[in-house]
C-alpha cells in the first residue's frame, strides 16, 4: 500500500553497475493536425470516447501519462500530488494553483468537480474509480479517458505504451512532440536489445529493506529483451513477502540482477527508515561468490521507478540496461 511518498535523485546517480489495443482515430487524417476544439474519436479502455482536442482544464491521474503531459506544456488543474512527487514533475507538485485530488487509496473527488475539468485522465492505479470518475466527469461536462498501459494489451506494455503516447499527442495537438518521444523510446529500447543476448537474471525488489521477487513490476520492462528469469517470473507480489531467501538467489545464481528499489520511492510500511538498495544488496553474505556478485552486475533500476513507469521511465532504465551489459 502506498503511504508517504520520497522524491529521489537522478537515475544516473542510481546505476552502480555500469489493455486493450489503444488506437487512435480521429475526422483528420493521420498526418493532419486536429484545430483546436475539434472534435475526436479515440480507441480506450473503456470503449470509443469522443475527446475535444486541446483541453483547457485538465486533471492527469494516471502517472504513467504524466510526464508526457508535462512534455506538451500542459499543466493541469489537478493531480494526485504524493504519486506524483518526482523529480520530473517537481514543477506540478510544488505549484499551489494545481489541487492536489490525493491518492489511489483516497481519491478526493470532491476536489476533481470543484476545478470543473474538460478533460479527466485517468487509469491505471485509479482504474477501479472508473465508473466514479466517469460520473464525476459526466456532472462536470467533461470527458473522462483511460487510455493507461496495461501488462496484458496487444504487444504488451511497451507497445500499448507507444500507442498511449501518440493518442496524448493527437487530443494535444502535439503529434511532432509525440513521434519525438516515441522516437527517443525507441532508440534506448533497441540498444537494450542490443546488449541483452540471453543473460539470465533475478529481478529483484527491494522494500522494507528485504530482498524479494520483482517480477511482476519489472518483467514488463524486461519483456522485450533477450534475457532469462531464472525464477521463470514466479511470485514478484510487491504488498505481499513471497519468502525468497537470498540462499535461493544465491543458488540460482543469475548472471545480472536488475533491481528496483521501492524503499526510494515509499517509505517501508515496517515504520523503520529505508536502506539503499545497494547497502541492503552488499550486507548480504549468502551473495558472496556469485556471478552477479564477484562481476558486479547488479542493475539498480530509477529509484522513482515505482512511481514513474511511463514511456520515459521505461526509456531511461533501457538505457541504464544497455549502458551496463554492453561494457561486459
Amino acid at each position: 500500500m502506498l503511504s508517504r511518498f520520497r522524491r529521489g535523485s537522478a537515475v544516473a546517480a542510481a546505476i552502480l553497475a555500469a489493455g486493450l489495443t489503444l488506437t487512435a482515430c480521429s475526422t483528420t487524417s493521420d498526418d493532419e493536425t486536429s484545430a483546436s476544439g475539434e472534435k475526436i474519436t479515440i480507441a480506450t479502455n473503456t470503449g470509443d470516447v469522443e475527446v475535444t482536442t486541446n483541453p483547457e482544464r485538465v486533471v492527469v491521474l494516471d502517472n504513467t501519462a504524466a510526464e508526457t503531459v508535462k512534455a506538451f506544456g500542459v499543466t493541469p488543474v489537478a493531480i494526485p500530488k504524493q504519486l506524483l512527487q518526482t523529480d520530473e514533475l517537481e514543477d506540478w507538485t510544488d505549484n499551489d494553483d494545481i489541487k492536489d485530488v490525493g491518492t489511489h487509496n483516497e481519491p478526493r473527488f470532491d476536489v476533481i468537480e470543484d476545478v470543473e475539468p474538460d478533460l479527466i485522465i485517468g487509469g491505471y492505479r485509479f482504474s477501479k474509480y472508473n465508473d466514479d470518475l466517469k460520473k464525476v466527469a459526466d456532472s462536470a461536462d467533461a470527458t473522462f479517458i483511460d487510455i493507461a498501459a496495461s501488462d496484458d494489451a496487444e504487444g504488451g506494455r511497451v507497445a500499448a505504451m507507444i500507442r498511449q503516447t501518440e493518442i496524448l499527442g493527437k487530443i494535444f495537438n502535439k503529434q511532432d512532440e509525440a513521434k519525438q518521444i516515441v522516437d527517443d523510446f525507441q532508440a534506448k529500447l533497441d540498444a537494450a536489445k542490443g546488449a541483452a543476448t540471453g543473460q539470465s537474471v533475478f529481478l529483484a525488489v527491494v522494500s522494507g529493506g528485504k530482498i524479494d521477487n520483482g517480477a511482476k513490476r519489472i518483467s514488463p520492462l524486461t519483456d522485450p529483451l533477450d534475457v532469462k528469469d531464472v525464477f521463470a517470473g514466479g511470485g514478484g507480489d510487491l504488498h505481499q513477502n513471497s519468502g525468497l531467501t537470498p540462499e535461493a538467489i544465491a543458488q540460482a545464481n543469475p548472471e545480472w540482477v536488475i533491481v528496483m528499489d521501492r524503499d526510494a520511492a515509499v517509505e517501508p510500511s515496517n515504520g523503520e527508515e529505508a536502506k539503499p538498495a545497494a547497502q541492503v544488496f552488499a550486507a548480504q553474505e549468502a551473495f558472496k561468490g556469485t556471478t552477479f556478485a564477484d562481476k558486479n552486475q547488479i542493475i539498480y533500476l530509477d529509484p522513482q521507478f515505482y512511481l514513474r513507469e511511463g514511456i520515459q521511465c521505461y526509456g531511461d532504465n533501457y538505457q541504464a540496461i544497455a549502458d551496463a551489459m554492453g561494457k561486459k
